[in-house]
């Protein structure tokens, strides 16, 4: 595929479950050589049936020929990255037509993951708006990461302790940043590799379930 990022083609730049019309998202952002396929199965796992899950498709091909990537992260200082950052912000924007981003979580794996941080918490990442939560699973910070988002999104880390693809280290690194800009953030470990441990279910679950805003706070935040 070579859709470009923005795109409103469902097939193309997206898959989805649940109901149409739902009043909570769940949005999944998958790692680096994979593809949207990768999360979709994972989100019915996390929330109830009355959630809608959206697995958004990365926008350019892996340069190994298979799956796709956010940026090229074999190219020296990540120079698209900027680039990818805008282009996420479009697209999460884009999805507020439908329900606002104060009822939607997003949860991002490695590369996606690191874009769901850095998109999730700047001050400028959405227009000064805010997502309900963020989960990023076996993530790390970009080069130059300031969160500083101005509603102190909670977050959910899980990482695993035996990673051999990006260390335990980079969310113990990204914890401790989250921390020193005022978020509340948690971070489970696990002994294992690359990968969402099926063990830390139940609690992203109960993460999940207790950060949805109520109606009443989600008309305050969309008052003019």
């Amino acid at each position: 595929m070579t859709t470009p990022p923005g795109s409103n083609s469902a097939t193309s730049s997206e898959l989805r479950s649940g109901p149409a019309g739902a009043q909570r998202r769940l949005v999944l952002l998958h790692g680096w050589g994979a593809d949207a396929h990768d999360l979709l199965e994972l989100g019915p796992l996390l929330v109830g049936p009355d959630v809608e899950v959206v697995a958004l498709q990365a926008p350019w091909p892996h340069p190994a020929g298979m799956g796709r990537q956010w940026y090229d992260l074999q190219q020296p200082n990540w120079p698209e990255l900027p680039g990818a950052r805008a282009a996420l912000k479009l697209r999460l924007l884009d999805l507020t037509r439908e329900l606002p981003l104060e009822n939607t979580i997003l949860l991002g794996f490695s590369q996606g993951a690191a874009m769901v941080l850095d998109v999730g918490t700047l001050a400028e990442g959405l227009d000064g708006r805010s997502c309900a939560a963020l989960i990023g699973c076996s993530g790390y910070p970009h080069p130059g990461w300031d969160p500083q988002t101005p509603y102190k999104t909670k977050v959910l880390l899980t990482h695993g302790e035996q990673d051999p693809v990006v260390p335990f280290a980079a969310s113990q690194a990204l914890q401790e940043q989250l921390q020193g800009a005022g978020h509340g953030v948690e971070l489970l470990g696990f002994s294992g590799g690359h990968t969402i441990d099926e063990r830390l279910f139940p609690a992203m679950k109960r993460f999940i379930a207790s950060q949805w805003p109520t109606q009443s706070s989600v008309q305050t935040l969309d008052a003019p």
